[in-house]
């Protein structure tokens, strides 16, 4: 079971949209075989980019609304958020290297001493 934070409908705007950094939302159901699967790749990014990138999960079962602004219409989904607005997503589980690159190209590079 992930650590990851969940993100609600009822604070997704204050605490995704209004985010001073990028976040990274994992759209995501329990159901889900292929979500099941992309949860520890996930959770593995979250810890090794602590810091420049915010990742939580969206459960589309429970949060309809949101998943339905954002067109999401197959999971598992990554959407990157960044000033407000959803800049990039990936659909499906392409594997490992392929989800580590689409993090690693919106996480914040880390501020240099």
């Amino acid at each position: 079971m992930s650590n990851l934070p969940k993100f609600e409908e009822t604070t997704f705007d204050d605490t995704v949209l209004k985010s001073d950094k990028p976040v990274l939302v994992d759209f995501y159901a329990d159901w889900c075989g292929p979500c099941r699967m992309m949860a520890p790749v996930i959770d593995q990014l979250a810890s090794q980019f602590e810091g420049r990138i915010t990742v939580g999960k969206l459960d589309v079962d429970h949060a309809q609304s949101i998943a339905m602004r954002y067109g999401v219409m197959g999971i598992p989904t990554l959407g990157v958020f960044s000033g407000g607005k959803l800049v990039d997503r990936l659909t499906g589980y392409p594997g490992p290297g392929a989800v580590r690159a689409f993090v690693e190209k919106h996480a914040a590079q880390p501020a240099q001493p």
